[in-house]
């Protein structure tokens, strides 16, 4: 068994080194490549943290109506803080890919 696991991973290692060959001229750009997919990570982790964020805020305001105001002003710091993750990885984006 580990003798085939051997083999075989043998046998792709020889194949993929033409792989990481590095073309002459124009390739592909790796850098705006991950940088979609970075942007995309960050939107959607904020889009979570977000809704986990208003979740909170209207079960507590819920609970407690007294506290409304506190609830409130704790929710769009924290909104905001959150919203700053995504800007701040387009601006490295941005400053990266241009």
């Amino acid at each position: 068994m580990n003798v085939k696991v051997f083999a075989l991973a043998l046998i792709l290692m020889v194949f993929a080194v033409p792989m990481f060959a590095q073309e002459q001229g124009g390739g592909t750009n790796w850098v705006a490549i991950s940088s979609g997919f970075s942007m995309a990570i960050a939107s959607g982790l904020c889009g979570l943290a977000q809704g986990n964020a208003v979740k909170g805020a209207a079960e507590g305001m819920a609970r407690n109506p007294g506290a409304a105001g506190a609830i409130r002003f704790a929710l769009i710091l924290g909104l905001v803080l959150i919203e700053s993750l995504a800007l701040y990885t387009l601006v490295i984006i941005i400053l990266k890919v241009v």
